[in-house]
């Protein structure tokens, strides 16, 4: 899954090492290797332009026939006398980096193997800015591999299998077995790491934060069928809350929440048809609340002394209602975060919420802020200028000299009207003069 663009964007060519996966699922899994979950575990995160499978495809037996029927590119490796162990490999990562440099489309490469000689390939391709996502067993695909990709999908989550041996490097549990209390430590990380950014805790953003920081997570090795299953589990374990806002889910955590308040919020918002009598534990996810959420940000900059110097960033919002509203937490009114909460009075007409160039919030003052120590700073100043009756008399002990310039300017207009008649006497006389002669003759 491409972590930065949406995923519909996503432009992917697959490389497939089949002699490495085919033995490995066969030694580890057990059965033969299916190239058509694969496939559809691909098609999820985007468009595949190209599909290409390296192998000695005479030994490959029926295997070919069922990659032909997936429009599969297949490349014969060569085998020579002396044998090619990594011949198939050069071949691959060959390949692969031409493809990355004649097709600037495809930003996303995905390598279904599990042999570590791959690892300078996936390094190359992140620092041409593709994303790489890795296909492999978690017993038999290198640990290095699964750690240093954008994904790494296993193939037993992709089968179901509950997988036959336990034993050998970087070995998990099975598909399914595993502990919903072990992914907490990572989720509550993630979280943070979105707080730390401001930004809303959606599911997919969440998602995409947590391959960030373990790009081995699968909610499937958890038993979730999808990752809002996933966290749905994780929300009964106690660690989240999850709130319904339109059609997102918005994810908050609870470890240092309020504990019965964060239960009942997290109630009223996953039913929103249930309702709680005479519990004052559910206010805060009324939109009353959330309306005097909005009140008391208007409040707090209309009624400052001091005016900030706007735009005001987020954090830099976050730090004057922290100042101006004691004990403020966004929470208290509704909001998962203070972005939330300054887009709600956005839309109300209290603050401007746009952002810039490189897409950083920035907040002005709405058209329903009153911003009246601004206003009153420039009226006691022209009231001050009024009453001070000395300048007046100044400027007019200032006027005096200036009619002394204008007989400066004169006799330059007069020297250029005199010029200008000058030349005309002058014709005037030598027609004269010629008059004169002629009669003479």
């Amino acid at each position: 899954m491409n972590i930065t663009p949406d995923s519909r964007s996503a432009r992917i060519a697959v490389f497939i090492d089949f002699d490495n996966v085919e033995i490995g699922v066969k030694n580890t899994i057990g059965g033969q290797f299916d190239i058509g979950l694969v496939l559809e575990a691909i098609k999820e995160r985007g468009e595949i332009v190209t599909k290409i499978a390296y192998s000695d495809w005479k030994r490959a037996g029926d295997y070919s026939r069922v990659l032909a029927q997936h429009a599969i590119r297949m490349v014969q490796r060569t085998v020579t006398p002396g044998g090619d162990k990594n011949g198939a490999d050069i071949t691959m990562a060959l390949d692969a980096l031409e493809l990355a440099f004649t097709h600037d489309h495809i930003n996303t490469f995905v390598i279904v193997g599990g042999d570590s000689d791959f690892i300078s390939l996936v390094e190359k391709l992140k620092q041409y800015g593709r994303t790489v996502l890795v296909v492999g067993g978690r017993q038999f695909t290198s640990a290095t591999m699964q750690k240093n990709c954008h994904e790494f999908i296993a193939y037993e989550n992709l089968a179901g299998t509950r997988g036959g041996r336990t034993t050998g490097r970087g070995a998990r549990s099975a598909a399914g077995t595993t502990s919903i209390a072990e992914a907490l430590p990572l989720v509550r990380r993630a979280l943070k790491v979105l707080s730390d950014r401001e930004v809303t805790p959606q599911l997919g953003l969440l998602k995409s934060t947590l391959l960030q920081l373990d790009s081995t997570f699968s909610e499937r090795e958890y038993g979730a069928g999808s990752f809002r299953d996933f966290m749905e589990k994780v929300a009964e374990a106690g660690a989240v809350t999850l709130r319904h806002v339109g059609r997102n889910i918005l994810v908050e955590s609870r470890e240092d929440g309020s504990g019965e308040a964060s239960d009942a919020g997290s109630q009223v918002s996953a039913h929103p048809a249930l309702g709680t009598e005479n519990d004052e534990d559910a206010l805060p996810a009324s939109p009353m609340t959330m309306q005097d959420g909005i009140r008391a940000v208007q409040k707090a900059f209309s009624d400052v002394a001091t005016p900030p110097r706007w735009p005001l960033y987020v954090r830099q919002a976050k730090q004057f209602l922290r100042t101006a509203i004691e004990g403020f937490d966004e929470r208290n009114y509704g909001f998962a975060s203070v972005v939330d909460l300054l887009r709600a009075a956005g839309k109300e007409g209290v603050l401007r919420v746009e952002r810039d160039r490189h897409g950083a919030i920035r907040v002005f003052p709405g058209a329903r802020l009153t911003l009246s120590p601004v206003v009153v700073e420039p009226v006691a100043e022209e009231a001050s200028v009024e009453a001070a009756p000395v300048d007046a008399v100044a400027v007019e002990t200032v006027e005096p000299p200036a009619p002394t310039e204008e007989p400066k300017r004169a006799p330059r207009r007069t020297r250029a009207k005199a010029v200008k008649s000058s030349k005309p006497r002058a014709r005037k006389t030598v027609r004269a003069k010629e008059a004169a002669a002629q009669a003479g003759e």
